[in-house]
């Protein structure tokens, strides 16, 4: 039997998270967006050197901070330029678990131009996630159609 060169259980990008208490991120992430823990790779003293969690299926890969090796959490660096978007069945009920849970909303739920319910929240750990159900199939001309008309009235999302 031969190796594969992407395991079957991985899409072929992951997320690797880094955390400033990676053990407590992942109880956060157990239970308000409903993760289920792989694996965790912990030193004697609990600092998590790897772990991996998956949500709705899609792994993430994360890790406590080691900033001597250049891995810093967003709460380190005063916030992250990379969000993390997931797709649920149901946007409402996640994001509201969320922010039950201790994630700050940072955008209210509604429906978009683009053919999506979405909304966006930012976890204790300083990660953004943007959250959608999609509600429409839009052709590329639709959207660029509804883009336009949404530029116009000044409420693009």
């Amino acid at each position: 039997m031969s190796v594969q060169p992407i395991p079957k259980e991985y899409t072929t990008v992951t997320p690797y998270l880094i955390l400033n208490d990676a053990a407590k991120a992942i109880a956060f992430y157990l239970d308000a967006l409903g993760a289920t823990e792989a694996m965790r790779l912990a030193d004697p003293s609990g600092k998590v050197m790897h772990a991996e969690i998956r949500i709705n299926g899609s792994p993430i890969m994360l890790a406590d901070e080691f900033p001597e090796m250049g891995f810093k959490s967003p709460m380190t660096i005063g916030g992250s330029p990379v969000s993390l978007h997931l797709y649920v069945e149901d946007v409402d009920a996640f994001v509201d678990r969320a922010v039950k849970a201790g994630a700050t909303l940072t955008r209210p739920v509604a429906n978009q131009f683009y053919g999506e319910r979405s909304g966006g929240f930012e976890d204790p750990f300083g990660h953004v996630w943007h959250i959608a159900t999609r509600v429409e199939d839009l052709s590329p001309e639709e959207m660029q159609t509804r883009f336009e008309a949404a530029m116009k009235s000044g409420t693009p999302q």
